[in-house]
């Protein structure tokens, strides 16, 4: 009971403060160097106060448009609203960014480059700075602790649709291929073309291999339309030689490559309090494992504080929906209901903002 009033409480203050959130929040350009190139960010400040600490967004998968599309500002505006700076940048080659984007920047580059940030943030005193926080989402669970293992004074790291250690496509695939109608025996036989198409392609083997072992999956349309333009001799030798030139670790049942050795051990050393999100209907990432990863890691590190939230309707950005798949149309869906309140509780539970 005490819960449900507290989430009440936490709604009607969050819905007076978006009412007036312009007002209340300043905006500006901020940038910094990384690799040579300026990224283009922006800086979300309280109007009225000067902040108690400072939080960056820690983005997921592709290519990004933040500041010219003014994105996640609901997400920044609930912290500004809690006395909470907030900072989001483009990725290189994005928006006015400098740089070329890589849409295979690996996670521990992508750390890299949010350290950056942070030292820049620091070493130009900006407002709320001495004490940072992270919220991300999708592949930033991977990014996050690489941080904070640099970083161990940061403040709280919030997750949405967390990642556990090993690369995500399979599970993606499966989830999608039942949500398009594959029956079970059809999503079955795929799946292992999937896999053993997978193994081939990392152990070295052939073209004509790949091929013969992947017939019916090459052919199926949720496929094509998930995994781009079809391979040729000289696009599978090319990507082969990238992969296996950089000596990427892969596990060794399901063949996925593993993106952070020794994650579980990274997780087990956060010290920090930790808000995991979940929404039941992704079929991104599979957030079963995920969310059972983190109570076996950092909820069994005594010095952590590990609370997890799920919402049944949501998918992978915590989106109302009806299937959660990749072809679902969301254009104009709503927020989860309490997806925001539930931030907003956790952060006043927590004693972090105002």
């Amino acid at each position: 009971m005490k819960t449900v009033i507290a989430e009440i409480i936490a709604s009607v203050f969050l819905i007076m403060s978006v009412m007036v959130g312009q007002e209340r929040m300043k905006t500006e350009s901020f940038d910094f160097i990384f690799e040579g190139n300026k990224l283009d960010g922006v800086l979300d400040l309280p109007a009225l106060k000067e902040p108690e600490s400072l939080v960056l967004i820690i983005q997921g998968y592709g290519r990004t448009n933040v500041v010219a599309g003014n994105w996640y500002n609901q997400l920044r505006a609930a912290f500004v609203q809690q006395g909470i700076a907030c900072y989001i940048w483009d990725k290189p080659g994005c928006g006015k960014s400098e740089g070329v984007f890589d849409v295979n920047q690996s996670v521990q580059n992508s750390a890299r480059e949010a350290i950056a940030a942070i030292q820049d943030l620091k070493r130009r005193n900006v407002h709320g700075s001495s004490k940072i926080e992270l919220w991300g989402i999708s592949r930033a669970g991977w990014i996050c602790p690489l941080i904070i293992q640099a970083y161990p004074s940061i403040a709280f790291w919030i997750s949405v649709s967390g990642t556990d250690d090993k690369e995500n496509f399979g599970y993606l695939l499966e989830t999608n291929l039942r949500i398009e109608g594959r029956s079970e025996e059809q999503t079955q036989r795929l799946m292992s073309e999937f896999y053993n198409g997978n193994n081939i392609f990392r152990k070295g083997g052939s073209f004509a291999e790949y091929q013969k072992a992947t017939q019916n999956l090459r052919k199926d349309t949720f496929w094509l339309s998930v995994s781009g333009e079809q391979y040729t001799l000289e696009g599978y030798q090319r990507n082969q030689k990238k992969v296996i030139d950089e000596h990427h670790a892969f596990d060794e049942k399901t063949g996925l490559m593993i993106y952070v050795s020794g994650f579980r051990d990274i997780l087990h050393s956060i010290h920090c309090p930790v808000l995991a999100i979940f929404g039941e209907k992704d079929a991104n990432v599979d957030w079963r494992k995920t969310k059972t990863l983190y109570r076996e890691t950092i909820g069994a590190n005594k010095g952590a504080r590990l609370t997890i939230r799920t919402f049944p309707s949501g998918n992978h950005n915590i989106m109302n929906c009806k299937t959660g798949g990749y072809h679902e149309h969301t254009e104009g869906s709503q927020p989860c209901d309490g997806y925001y309140d539930a931030i907003a509780l956790w952060l006043r539970e927590n004693q972090f903002g105002s």
